[in-house]
Protein backbone atom coordinates (compact mmCIF):
# COMPACT_ATOMS: atom_id res chain seq x y z
CA UNK A 1 0.00 0.00 0.00
CA UNK A 2 1.79 3.42 -0.89
CA UNK A 3 -0.16 6.12 1.52
CA UNK A 4 0.60 10.18 1.11
CA UNK A 5 0.26 11.99 4.41
CA UNK A 6 2.62 15.45 3.03
CA UNK A 7 -0.48 17.42 1.66
CA UNK A 8 1.05 20.41 4.04
CA UNK A 9 4.08 20.29 2.15
CA UNK A 10 2.36 19.64 -1.68
CA UNK A 11 -0.56 18.67 -2.83
CA UNK A 12 -2.04 16.68 -6.17
CA UNK A 13 -3.30 18.54 -9.01
CA UNK A 14 -6.85 18.19 -8.91
CA UNK A 15 -8.50 16.67 -12.27
CA UNK A 16 -11.00 19.73 -12.49
CA UNK A 17 -7.81 22.03 -12.08
CA UNK A 18 -6.17 20.00 -14.89
CA UNK A 19 -9.05 20.05 -17.37
CA UNK A 20 -9.35 24.06 -16.86
CA UNK A 21 -5.60 24.78 -17.86
CA UNK A 22 -5.28 22.53 -20.50
CA UNK A 23 -6.42 24.69 -23.16
CA UNK A 24 -4.04 27.62 -21.76
CA UNK A 25 -1.08 24.97 -22.47
CA UNK A 26 -2.25 24.46 -25.97
CA UNK A 27 -4.35 26.96 -28.34
CA UNK A 28 -4.89 29.87 -25.99
CA UNK A 29 -1.54 30.21 -25.01
CA UNK A 30 -1.18 34.35 -26.14
CA UNK A 31 0.08 36.96 -24.03
CA UNK A 32 -2.55 38.59 -21.61
CA UNK A 33 -0.95 41.99 -22.53
CA UNK A 34 -1.69 41.62 -26.35
CA UNK A 35 -4.72 43.17 -27.73
CA UNK A 36 -5.28 40.73 -30.22
CA UNK A 37 -7.86 37.82 -29.71
CA UNK A 38 -5.40 35.13 -28.35
CA UNK A 39 -4.25 37.76 -25.45
CA UNK A 40 -8.00 38.67 -24.73
CA UNK A 41 -8.66 35.38 -24.27
CA UNK A 42 -5.76 34.67 -22.10
CA UNK A 43 -6.64 38.24 -20.30
CA UNK A 44 -10.49 37.05 -19.76
CA UNK A 45 -8.66 33.94 -18.15
CA UNK A 46 -6.94 36.09 -15.98
CA UNK A 47 -9.94 38.57 -14.77
CA UNK A 48 -11.97 35.20 -14.34
CA UNK A 49 -9.13 33.65 -11.73
CA UNK A 50 -9.04 37.13 -10.14
CA UNK A 51 -12.78 37.64 -9.43
CA UNK A 52 -13.13 33.94 -8.27
CA UNK A 53 -10.41 34.51 -5.61
CA UNK A 54 -11.14 38.00 -4.56
CA UNK A 55 -15.21 36.38 -3.86
CA UNK A 56 -13.34 33.92 -1.71
CA UNK A 57 -11.65 36.68 -0.06
CA UNK A 58 -14.69 38.99 0.08
CA UNK A 59 -12.48 42.04 -0.97
CA UNK A 60 -11.81 43.50 -4.89
CA UNK A 61 -10.53 42.35 -7.47
CA UNK A 62 -7.94 45.14 -7.82
CA UNK A 63 -6.89 43.76 -4.57
CA UNK A 64 -5.94 40.65 -6.03
CA UNK A 65 -2.13 40.21 -7.00
CA UNK A 66 -0.88 37.34 -8.19
CA UNK A 67 2.82 36.26 -7.73
CA UNK A 68 4.64 32.78 -8.37
CA UNK A 69 3.99 31.71 -5.09
CA UNK A 70 3.37 31.75 -1.16
CA UNK A 71 7.22 32.70 -1.09
CA UNK A 72 7.29 35.69 -3.69
CA UNK A 73 3.57 36.67 -1.72
CA UNK A 74 5.25 37.09 1.66
CA UNK A 75 8.48 38.86 0.14
CA UNK A 76 5.87 41.39 -1.53
CA UNK A 77 4.18 41.78 1.52
CA UNK A 78 6.68 42.33 3.67
CA UNK A 79 10.11 43.46 2.02
CA UNK A 80 7.43 45.61 -0.74
CA UNK A 81 5.84 47.80 2.56
CA UNK A 82 9.15 48.59 4.27
CA UNK A 83 10.12 49.69 0.43
CA UNK A 84 6.59 51.57 0.07
CA UNK A 85 6.87 53.32 2.76
CA UNK A 86 10.17 54.96 1.94
CA UNK A 87 11.82 57.62 4.16
CA UNK A 88 8.66 58.31 6.39
CA UNK A 89 10.35 56.53 9.12
CA UNK A 90 13.78 56.36 10.08
CA UNK A 91 14.10 52.93 11.07
CA UNK A 92 10.65 50.55 10.56
CA UNK A 93 9.53 48.24 13.49
CA UNK A 94 8.20 44.61 12.28
CA UNK A 95 6.82 42.38 14.86
CA UNK A 96 6.54 38.74 13.76
CA UNK A 97 7.05 35.28 15.39
CA UNK A 98 9.54 32.64 16.08
CA UNK A 99 7.79 30.23 14.43
CA UNK A 100 6.92 31.69 11.17
CA UNK A 101 7.41 30.15 7.59
CA UNK A 102 11.42 30.81 6.48
CA UNK A 103 9.77 33.04 3.60
CA UNK A 104 8.31 35.67 6.56
CA UNK A 105 11.45 34.47 8.69
CA UNK A 106 14.60 34.83 6.23
CA UNK A 107 12.99 37.83 4.79
CA UNK A 108 12.29 39.60 7.89
CA UNK A 109 16.49 38.94 9.00
CA UNK A 110 17.41 40.14 5.84
CA UNK A 111 16.15 43.41 6.20
CA UNK A 112 17.33 43.52 9.35
CA UNK A 113 21.45 42.76 7.89
CA UNK A 114 20.29 45.23 5.72
CA UNK A 115 19.78 47.87 8.13
CA UNK A 116 16.37 48.60 6.70
CA UNK A 117 14.11 47.57 9.71
CA UNK A 118 14.41 46.36 13.11
CA UNK A 119 12.12 43.25 13.94
CA UNK A 120 10.67 41.65 17.14
CA UNK A 121 10.70 37.84 17.03
CA UNK A 122 7.79 36.87 19.62
CA UNK A 123 8.36 33.42 21.48
CA UNK A 124 5.08 31.14 21.05
CA UNK A 125 3.98 29.65 24.31
CA UNK A 126 3.73 25.83 25.04
CA UNK A 127 1.24 24.80 23.18
CA UNK A 128 2.74 26.99 19.67
CA UNK A 129 0.19 30.03 20.02
CA UNK A 130 1.04 33.31 20.05
CA UNK A 131 -0.39 35.62 22.43
CA UNK A 132 -1.41 38.79 21.40
CA UNK A 133 -0.77 40.44 24.67
CA UNK A 134 2.96 39.57 23.99
CA UNK A 135 2.40 41.43 20.25
CA UNK A 136 0.40 44.53 21.92
CA UNK A 137 3.81 44.81 24.38
CA UNK A 138 6.25 44.61 21.46
CA UNK A 139 4.61 48.05 19.45
CA UNK A 140 6.66 50.85 19.56
CA UNK A 141 6.32 54.31 18.28
CA UNK A 142 8.18 53.17 14.90
CA UNK A 143 6.45 49.53 14.65
CA UNK A 144 4.87 49.36 10.99
CA UNK A 145 3.68 45.83 10.12
CA UNK A 146 2.77 42.79 12.33
CA UNK A 147 3.15 39.23 10.40
CA UNK A 148 1.54 35.99 12.21
CA UNK A 149 0.58 32.85 10.28
CA UNK A 150 -3.29 31.71 10.31
CA UNK A 151 -1.67 27.84 10.54
CA UNK A 152 1.76 26.78 11.33
CA UNK A 153 3.17 24.87 8.75
CA UNK A 154 4.82 22.02 11.09
CA UNK A 155 2.84 21.78 14.31
CA UNK A 156 -0.70 23.54 12.82
CA UNK A 157 -1.20 25.45 15.50
CA UNK A 158 -4.03 28.24 14.78
CA UNK A 159 -3.08 31.93 15.74
CA UNK A 160 -5.87 34.13 16.69
CA UNK A 161 -5.34 36.21 13.42
CA UNK A 162 -9.10 37.87 13.79
CA UNK A 163 -8.46 39.15 17.10
CA UNK A 164 -4.48 40.35 16.51
CA UNK A 165 -6.68 42.24 13.42
CA UNK A 166 -8.72 43.63 15.56
CA UNK A 167 -6.44 44.65 18.53
CA UNK A 168 -4.16 46.37 15.81
CA UNK A 169 -7.05 48.43 14.55
CA UNK A 170 -7.94 49.67 18.40
CA UNK A 171 -4.03 50.89 18.30
CA UNK A 172 -3.99 52.26 15.24
CA UNK A 173 -6.86 55.00 16.47
CA UNK A 174 -4.32 56.92 18.55
CA UNK A 175 -1.36 56.60 16.64
CA UNK A 176 0.35 58.58 13.62
CA UNK A 177 1.48 55.94 11.45
CA UNK A 178 -0.40 52.90 10.94
CA UNK A 179 0.35 49.10 11.93
CA UNK A 180 -0.26 47.09 8.76
CA UNK A 181 -1.25 43.37 9.46
CA UNK A 182 0.12 40.49 7.09
CA UNK A 183 -0.87 37.06 7.38
CA UNK A 184 0.57 33.83 5.59
CA UNK A 185 -2.47 31.44 5.56
CA UNK A 186 -1.18 29.00 2.90
CA UNK A 187 -1.79 26.42 5.30
CA UNK A 188 -5.60 27.25 6.19
CA UNK A 189 -6.79 28.27 2.54
CA UNK A 190 -8.78 24.89 2.32
CA UNK A 191 -9.93 24.58 5.84
CA UNK A 192 -10.54 28.18 8.04
CA UNK A 193 -12.76 31.23 7.02
CA UNK A 194 -10.54 33.36 5.05
CA UNK A 195 -13.03 36.50 4.78
CA UNK A 196 -9.96 39.45 4.40
CA UNK A 197 -12.77 41.73 6.42
CA UNK A 198 -13.64 39.00 9.41
CA UNK A 199 -9.82 38.39 9.77
CA UNK A 200 -8.73 42.14 9.94
CA UNK A 201 -6.00 42.03 7.52
CA UNK A 202 -4.12 44.16 5.44
CA UNK A 203 -2.04 41.81 3.53
CA UNK A 204 -3.01 38.23 3.10
CA UNK A 205 -0.90 35.26 1.07
CA UNK A 206 -2.03 32.27 -0.78
CA UNK A 207 -0.35 29.60 -2.71
CA UNK A 208 -1.38 27.39 -5.15
CA UNK A 209 0.44 23.80 -4.17
CA UNK A 210 -1.13 23.26 -1.06
CA UNK A 211 -4.55 23.43 -2.19
CA UNK A 212 -4.92 21.59 -5.68
CA UNK A 213 -3.24 23.47 -8.47
CA UNK A 214 0.21 23.31 -10.02
CA UNK A 215 3.58 24.95 -8.29
CA UNK A 216 4.44 28.18 -9.26
CA UNK A 217 1.33 30.09 -8.64
CA UNK A 218 0.03 32.25 -5.38
CA UNK A 219 -1.19 35.78 -4.65
CA UNK A 220 -0.98 38.34 -2.53
CA UNK A 221 -4.71 40.36 -1.13
CA UNK A 222 -3.13 43.88 -0.94
CA UNK A 223 -5.51 46.08 0.74
CA UNK A 224 -6.98 49.29 -1.14
CA UNK A 225 -4.34 52.03 0.49
CA UNK A 226 -1.86 49.99 1.51
CA UNK A 227 1.95 51.16 0.93
CA UNK A 228 3.42 48.24 -1.13
CA UNK A 229 6.49 48.76 -3.74
CA UNK A 230 7.17 46.46 -6.33
CA UNK A 231 9.85 43.96 -5.20
CA UNK A 232 10.32 42.57 -9.31
CA UNK A 233 10.82 45.56 -11.85
CA UNK A 234 10.07 45.59 -15.33
CA UNK A 235 6.76 45.82 -17.13
CA UNK A 236 3.04 47.27 -15.41
CA UNK A 237 1.58 43.70 -14.60
CA UNK A 238 -0.53 42.81 -11.90
CA UNK A 239 -1.47 46.88 -11.51
CA UNK A 240 1.92 47.65 -10.84
CA UNK A 241 2.77 45.83 -8.02
CA UNK A 242 4.79 42.50 -10.21
CA UNK A 243 6.27 42.83 -13.46
CA UNK A 244 6.61 40.37 -16.38
CA UNK A 245 3.75 38.63 -18.06
CA UNK A 246 1.51 36.47 -16.04
CA UNK A 247 1.43 32.71 -15.79
CA UNK A 248 -1.63 32.13 -17.70
CA UNK A 249 -2.40 28.56 -16.89
CA UNK A 250 -1.34 28.40 -13.02
CA UNK A 251 -3.74 31.75 -12.51
CA UNK A 252 -6.03 29.71 -14.41
CA UNK A 253 -5.28 26.88 -12.12
CA UNK A 254 -5.33 28.74 -8.82
CA UNK A 255 -8.80 30.25 -9.43
CA UNK A 256 -9.97 26.22 -10.16
CA UNK A 257 -8.92 25.42 -7.03
CA UNK A 258 -10.27 28.07 -4.89
CA UNK A 259 -13.30 27.76 -6.99
CA UNK A 260 -13.51 24.29 -6.09
CA UNK A 261 -13.18 24.75 -2.39
CA UNK A 262 -16.31 25.21 -1.40
CA UNK A 263 -17.30 21.73 -2.27
CA UNK A 264 -14.25 20.15 0.04
CA UNK A 265 -16.37 21.62 3.44
CA UNK A 266 -18.73 18.90 4.03
CA UNK A 267 -15.09 17.05 4.27
CA UNK A 268 -13.55 19.31 6.72
CA UNK A 269 -15.89 17.43 9.73
CA UNK A 270 -14.79 14.14 8.29
CA UNK A 271 -11.15 14.88 7.92
CA UNK A 272 -10.77 16.43 11.38
CA UNK A 273 -11.78 13.05 12.88
CA UNK A 274 -9.91 10.90 11.01
CA UNK A 275 -6.91 12.69 12.20
CA UNK A 276 -8.62 12.59 15.77
CA UNK A 277 -8.66 8.65 15.52
CA UNK A 278 -4.80 8.57 14.27
CA UNK A 279 -3.88 11.09 16.83
CA UNK A 280 -6.14 9.18 19.96
CA UNK A 281 -4.18 5.55 17.99
CA UNK A 282 -0.92 6.57 18.11
CA UNK A 283 -0.74 7.93 21.85
CA UNK A 284 -2.66 4.86 23.20
CA UNK A 285 -0.83 2.09 20.75
CA UNK A 286 2.81 3.53 20.92
CA UNK A 287 4.78 4.42 24.32
CA UNK A 288 6.79 7.23 25.02
CA UNK A 289 4.85 9.36 21.81
CA UNK A 290 4.06 13.07 22.99
CA UNK A 291 2.15 15.40 20.71
CA UNK A 292 3.36 18.56 19.25
CA UNK A 293 1.26 21.92 19.02
CA UNK A 294 -2.59 22.37 20.73
CA UNK A 295 -4.78 19.49 20.53
CA UNK A 296 -7.84 21.99 20.18
CA UNK A 297 -6.38 24.63 18.12
CA UNK A 298 -5.17 22.80 15.21
CA UNK A 299 -5.70 22.67 11.40
CA UNK A 300 -7.91 19.28 10.56
CA UNK A 301 -5.55 17.71 8.61
CA UNK A 302 -2.47 18.01 10.80
CA UNK A 303 -0.78 15.68 13.36
CA UNK A 304 2.80 16.19 14.43
CA UNK A 305 4.57 13.42 17.23
CA UNK A 306 7.54 13.60 19.34
CA UNK A 307 8.85 10.12 19.56
CA UNK A 308 11.39 9.45 22.14
CA UNK A 309 14.58 8.09 22.12
CA UNK A 310 14.50 7.82 18.28
CA UNK A 311 15.76 10.37 15.46
CA UNK A 312 12.50 11.48 12.97
CA UNK A 313 14.93 11.03 9.91
CA UNK A 314 15.46 7.17 10.80
CA UNK A 315 11.50 7.04 11.22
CA UNK A 316 10.93 8.91 7.72
CA UNK A 317 13.08 6.59 5.60
CA UNK A 318 11.45 3.28 7.36
CA UNK A 319 8.24 5.13 6.63
CA UNK A 320 9.36 5.67 3.00
CA UNK A 321 10.38 1.45 2.74
CA UNK A 322 6.53 0.86 4.54
CA UNK A 323 5.20 3.13 1.05
CA UNK A 324 4.59 5.93 3.58
CA UNK A 325 5.29 10.19 2.85
CA UNK A 326 5.37 12.15 5.70
CA UNK A 327 7.63 14.55 7.26
CA UNK A 328 10.05 15.74 9.73
CA UNK A 329 9.03 19.35 9.64
CA UNK A 330 8.94 21.80 6.52
CA UNK A 331 9.44 20.64 3.34
CA UNK A 332 11.38 24.21 2.87
CA UNK A 333 13.93 23.09 4.93
CA UNK A 334 14.43 19.36 3.92
CA UNK A 335 18.01 19.66 2.89
CA UNK A 336 18.91 20.84 5.90
CA UNK A 337 20.58 19.23 8.95
CA UNK A 338 19.39 21.57 11.44
CA UNK A 339 16.78 20.84 13.51
CA UNK A 340 12.57 22.45 13.34
CA UNK A 341 12.91 25.96 14.44
CA UNK A 342 9.19 25.62 14.96
CA UNK A 343 9.84 23.31 17.48
CA UNK A 344 13.26 24.44 19.37
CA UNK A 345 10.70 27.97 19.90
CA UNK A 346 7.81 26.16 21.03
CA UNK A 347 9.78 23.22 23.25
CA UNK A 348 13.51 24.06 23.97
CA UNK A 349 14.34 20.69 23.24
CA UNK A 350 16.65 19.92 20.26
CA UNK A 351 15.98 15.74 20.66
CA UNK A 352 12.37 16.54 20.65
CA UNK A 353 12.87 18.78 17.88
CA UNK A 354 15.22 16.45 16.16
CA UNK A 355 12.75 13.21 17.34
CA UNK A 356 9.45 14.62 15.61
CA UNK A 357 7.21 13.25 12.23
CA UNK A 358 4.73 15.85 10.52
CA UNK A 359 1.79 13.71 9.32
CA UNK A 360 -0.80 16.07 7.04
CA UNK A 361 -4.22 14.18 5.91
CA UNK A 362 -5.43 14.98 2.47
CA UNK A 363 -9.44 15.24 1.61
CA UNK A 364 -9.19 11.95 0.58
CA UNK A 365 -7.04 10.58 3.29
CA UNK A 366 -9.17 6.89 4.13
CA UNK A 367 -9.16 5.28 7.59
CA UNK A 368 -7.82 1.76 5.60
CA UNK A 369 -4.58 4.05 4.99
CA UNK A 370 -4.83 5.51 8.24
CA UNK A 371 -4.66 1.99 10.00
CA UNK A 372 -1.79 0.58 7.72
CA UNK A 373 0.44 3.50 8.82
CA UNK A 374 -0.30 2.84 12.73
CA UNK A 375 0.39 -0.43 11.92
CA UNK A 376 3.63 -0.32 10.04
CA UNK A 377 4.87 3.18 12.40
CA UNK A 378 4.20 0.62 15.79
CA UNK A 379 6.72 -1.70 14.44
CA UNK A 380 8.96 1.10 13.14
CA UNK A 381 9.26 2.64 16.20
CA UNK A 382 9.65 -0.41 18.05
CA UNK A 383 12.45 -1.54 15.66
CA UNK A 384 14.60 1.58 15.87
CA UNK A 385 14.32 1.61 20.38
CA UNK A 386 15.82 -1.81 20.15
CA UNK A 387 18.76 -0.77 18.08
CA UNK A 388 18.92 3.06 19.86
CA UNK A 389 21.27 4.04 21.92
CA UNK A 390 19.29 7.07 23.31
CA UNK A 391 16.36 4.44 24.78
CA UNK A 392 16.82 3.49 28.44
CA UNK A 393 17.84 -0.19 29.10
CA UNK A 394 14.84 -0.81 31.01
CA UNK A 395 12.68 0.00 27.53
CA UNK A 396 14.65 -2.75 25.89
CA UNK A 397 14.01 -5.42 28.63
Amino acid sequence: MKVYLDYAATSPVLYEVRAAILPFLENNFGNPSSIHQWGRNARAAVDKARKNIAKFLNCQEQEVVFTSGGTEADNLAIRGLILGLGTSIEKPHIITSQIEHHAVLNTCKALEKEGLAEITYIKPDREGIIRIQDIKKAIKKNTVLVSIMYVNNEIGTIQPICEIGKMIERENQNRKNKIYFHSDTVQAVKYLPMDVNFLHVDLLTISGHKIGAPKGIGALYIKKGTSIKEIITGGEQEMGFRAGTENVAGIVALGKAIELIKNLKFKIENLKKLRNYFIGKILKEIPDVELNGSKELRSPNNANFYFKYIEGESILLNLDLAGIAASSGSACTSQSLEPSHVLLAVYENPERAHGSIRFSLGPNTTKSEIDYVIKSLKQIVEKLRKISPLTPKEKNA
